[in-house]
């Protein structure tokens, strides 16, 4: 009979998930009471800015 180890987990420096969490809820947060107009505007000025680097 095998028996399984657990394999030690180790703190990461970089947590992806927890860091695309956070900015999903950020986004989410200040666009809530947003219209459709203004929503399509906060896309349109943000990914402006993620293009100009």
């Amino acid at each position: 009979m095998k028996t399984k180890t657990k394999k030690q987990v180790t703190e990461k420096e970089f947590d992806t998930i927890k860091t695309f969490r956070a900015i999903k809820e950020k986004i989410s947060s200040e666009m809530s009471n947003m219209t459709f107009e203004q929503i399509k505007e906060y896309l349109k000025v943000n990914s402006e800015k993620l293009y100009s680097k």
